[in-house]
C-alpha cells in the first residue's frame, strides 16, 4: 500500500491466535467454573429423580393396603407392607376375586412373539425388495409406504372392524395377529439400513452362483443385525403395548390382553373401590418385559437407530 509521501508500507493482518489444544494435536474444550457445573449437575440429578418418582410410587404402592394407598399416595414406604395385590394377581389369594392377570399376560405374551417374528421377516424382505430391486412400480410402492406411514392408526379403527368382520376372524387370535404382522414404519428402517450396505458384497456372491434370496438370507441378513435388533425391540413394544387394534378386534373376555384388562379394570369393571395397588402392581408387571428387553440390547438399539444414515 502506498502512502502520500511515496512510502511503502505493508498490509497488516490480524494475526490469529491458534487453539489450546493437547499434545495429540486435539483442542481442548473449554470446561465451566466449579459453581455452574455443580448447578448443572444438580439440575440434572433433580430432573432424573423427578422423573424415576412415578415408577417408585408404583412399586412402593404395590406393596400398601387399600386404605394406606388411599390415605397416604405419595408416601415412599408403606406402613404396613403386604404382598396381597401380587397374591391377587397370580390367583394365590383366597379372601378376594382373583384377576385374570395371567391369561392377560399369556394372551400379550403369544401375540407379542408371533407378530414381532412376523414383523422382522416381512419388513426386512419387504425393505431388501425396495432397496435392491428393480421392477415397475417400485417408487409409486415405496411412496405408499411413505403415506401409511401419516396416516392416524385412529382413522383406521372403523375400516378394521368392517374388514374383521366380513372375513369372519373378529373376536379370533387370526385377527389379533394378521393385521399387524407388517408394519410401515419396519419396512422404511429395513429400507433404509440395506441401502447402506455395500453392492460389491451382492456381486461378490452373484458371481458365486447365489440367486436373490440367498444372496438375502445367507449375506445381507446377516449384516443386518443392528436394525434387526432394533426393529425387534420396537414390533415388541408395539404389539406389546398395543390397544386400540385389540379394541376393535375383539370382545370376549378370553382374548384380552393386558393393555385392554387393565383397561377394564381401572374402569371399575373388576369390582369396586379404589384398588390403587392391585391396579399399579398389574400396571408393573406390565411394564417389566418391555424394560427388559430394551436394557438388554440398547447398544444395539442405539447403533442400529443409526444405521443407514450416511449412505457408502
Amino acid at each position: 500500500m502506498t502512502t502520500a509521501g511515496g512510502a511503502v508500507r505493508e498490509r497488516t493482518r490480524p494475526v490469529r491466535r491458534p487453539r489450546a489444544s493437547n499434545d495429540r494435536g486435539r483442542p481442548v474444550l473449554r470446561r465451566f467454573p466449579l459453581p455452574a457445573r455443580l448447578v448443572g449437575y444438580a439440575m440434572v440429578l433433580g430432573l432424573g429423580l423427578l422423573y424415576l418418582l412415578p415408577f417408585v410410587l408404583q412399586l412402593v404402592t404395590g406393596f400398601k393396603t387399600d386404605p394406606d394407598a388411599a390415605a397416604h399416595p405419595l408416601a415412599l414406604l408403606p406402613t404396613t407392607p403386604t404382598t396381597a395385590a401380587y397374591q391377587r394377581l397370580f390367583g394365590l389369594s383366597r379372601a378376594a376375586e382373583g384377576v385374570p392377570f395371567l391369561r392377560w399376560l399369556g394372551n400379550s405374551a403369544l401375540v407379542a412373539v408371533l407378530v414381532t417374528a412376523g414383523r422382522v421377516l416381512f419388513d426386512s424382505m419387504a425393505g431388501y425388495a425396495l432397496a435392491r430391486l428393480r421392477f415397475r412400480g417400485r417408487s409409486v410402492l415405496l411412496g405408499f409406504v411413505i403415506a401409511v406411514m401419516a396416516v392416524p392408526g385412529v382413522a383406521l379403527l372403523i375400516p378394521k372392524f368392517l374388514v374383521l368382520n366380513t372375513f369372519g376372524i373378529f373376536d379370533t387370535y387370526t385377527g389379533m395377529i394378521l393385521p399387524l404382522l407388517v408394519d410401515a414404519a419396519g419396512i422404511f428402517i429395513m429400507k433404509q439400513f440395506f441401502e447402506s450396505v455395500p453392492r460389491e458384497v451382492e456381486e461378490a456372491a452373484r458371481v458365486d452362483g447365489a440367486g436373490v434370496f440367498r444372496i438375502f438370507w445367507s449375506v445381507v441378513l446377516p449384516m443386518a443385525r443392528p436394525a434387526l435388533i432394533t426393529l425387534t425391540i420396537l414390533s415388541f413394544q408395539g404389539s406389546w403395548n398395543e390397544f386400540t387394534h385389540f379394541l376393535v378386534s375383539t370382545q370376549s373376555g378370553q382374548y384380552e390382553t393386558l393393555t385392554t384388562g387393565l383397561a377394564r379394570f381401572v374402569s371399575g369393571g373388576l369390582g369396586g373401590g379404589t384398588q390403587y395397588p392391585l391396579k399399579l402392581a398389574a400396571a408393573l408387571l406390565s411394564t417389566i418385559p418391555v424394560a427388559a428387553l430394551f436394557f438388554c440390547f440398547q447398544r444395539y438399539f442405539v447403533s442400529g437407530a443409526n444405521a443407514g444414515a450416511v449412505k457408502e
